[in-house]
Protein backbone atom coordinates (compact mmCIF):
# COMPACT_ATOMS: atom_id res chain seq x y z
CA UNK A 1 0.00 0.00 0.00
CA UNK A 2 2.72 2.46 0.95
CA UNK A 3 4.51 1.88 -2.35
CA UNK A 4 1.38 2.87 -4.28
CA UNK A 5 0.74 5.79 -1.92
CA UNK A 6 4.22 7.15 -2.61
CA UNK A 7 3.74 6.55 -6.33
CA UNK A 8 0.44 8.47 -6.28
CA UNK A 9 2.16 11.32 -4.52
CA UNK A 10 4.90 11.25 -7.16
CA UNK A 11 2.27 11.27 -9.89
CA UNK A 12 0.69 14.41 -8.44
CA UNK A 13 4.02 16.10 -7.82
CA UNK A 14 5.00 15.57 -11.45
CA UNK A 15 1.68 16.67 -12.95
CA UNK A 16 2.12 17.79 -16.53
CA UNK A 17 0.14 18.79 -19.62
CA UNK A 18 -0.60 15.10 -20.13
CA UNK A 19 -3.54 15.51 -17.75
CA UNK A 20 -5.37 17.70 -20.25
CA UNK A 21 -6.40 14.60 -22.20
CA UNK A 22 -8.59 12.78 -19.67
CA UNK A 23 -9.26 9.65 -21.74
CA UNK A 24 -5.63 8.89 -22.55
CA UNK A 25 -3.82 6.21 -20.61
CA UNK A 26 -0.57 7.36 -19.04
CA UNK A 27 2.31 5.50 -17.40
CA UNK A 28 5.12 6.27 -15.02
CA UNK A 29 7.69 4.22 -13.13
CA UNK A 30 8.46 4.60 -9.43
CA UNK A 31 10.69 2.36 -7.30
CA UNK A 32 10.91 -0.22 -10.09
CA UNK A 33 7.15 -0.62 -10.57
CA UNK A 34 5.30 0.76 -13.60
CA UNK A 35 1.88 2.34 -13.10
CA UNK A 36 -0.74 2.81 -15.82
CA UNK A 37 -3.59 5.23 -15.10
CA UNK A 38 -6.27 7.51 -16.49
CA UNK A 39 -7.69 10.73 -15.11
CA UNK A 40 -11.23 12.06 -15.37
CA UNK A 41 -12.00 15.67 -14.46
CA UNK A 42 -15.40 15.71 -12.70
CA UNK A 43 -15.34 19.49 -12.15
CA UNK A 44 -15.25 19.58 -8.35
CA UNK A 45 -12.79 16.68 -8.19
CA UNK A 46 -10.51 14.54 -10.35
CA UNK A 47 -10.59 10.73 -10.41
CA UNK A 48 -7.34 8.85 -11.01
CA UNK A 49 -7.79 5.13 -11.75
CA UNK A 50 -5.04 2.70 -12.53
CA UNK A 51 -3.04 -0.43 -12.03
CA UNK A 52 0.52 -1.23 -11.01
CA UNK A 53 2.46 -3.73 -13.11
CA UNK A 54 2.83 -5.78 -9.93
CA UNK A 55 -0.95 -6.30 -10.00
CA UNK A 56 -2.41 -3.81 -7.54
CA UNK A 57 -5.16 -1.41 -8.59
CA UNK A 58 -5.97 2.03 -7.26
CA UNK A 59 -8.70 4.64 -7.56
CA UNK A 60 -8.19 8.07 -6.06
CA UNK A 61 -10.39 11.16 -5.82
CA UNK A 62 -8.52 14.46 -5.70
CA UNK A 63 -10.43 17.38 -4.14
CA UNK A 64 -8.33 20.47 -3.52
CA UNK A 65 -5.32 19.28 -1.52
CA UNK A 66 -6.94 16.09 -0.24
CA UNK A 67 -6.69 12.67 -1.88
CA UNK A 68 -8.92 9.77 -0.83
CA UNK A 69 -9.64 6.39 -2.32
CA UNK A 70 -8.42 2.83 -2.42
CA UNK A 71 -5.07 1.28 -3.20
CA UNK A 72 -4.94 -2.53 -3.48
CA UNK A 73 -8.28 -2.64 -1.68
CA UNK A 74 -7.04 -0.59 1.27
CA UNK A 75 -8.53 2.85 2.01
CA UNK A 76 -6.05 5.73 1.67
CA UNK A 77 -6.25 9.39 2.60
CA UNK A 78 -3.46 11.93 2.34
CA UNK A 79 -2.72 15.54 1.45
CA UNK A 80 -0.62 16.98 -1.39
CA UNK A 81 -0.37 20.78 -1.61
CA UNK A 82 -2.23 22.12 -4.67
CA UNK A 83 -3.01 18.59 -5.89
CA UNK A 84 -6.21 19.36 -7.81
CA UNK A 85 -4.79 22.56 -9.24
CA UNK A 86 -1.83 20.57 -10.59
CA UNK A 87 -4.21 18.15 -12.28
CA UNK A 88 -6.57 20.72 -13.79
CA UNK A 89 -4.51 23.83 -14.53
CA UNK A 90 -3.56 22.70 -18.04
CA UNK A 91 -7.16 21.83 -18.87
CA UNK A 92 -8.27 25.30 -17.79
CA UNK A 93 -5.49 26.97 -19.77
CA UNK A 94 -6.56 25.18 -22.95
CA UNK A 95 -10.14 26.48 -22.85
Amino acid sequence: MFKTLFAATALLAAASPAFADDAAQRTFTRDGDTYTYTTVNKGKYVVISGRAASGGTFQLQVRGDHITGFSRGVPVSFTVPNAQAKLTKTDIALR
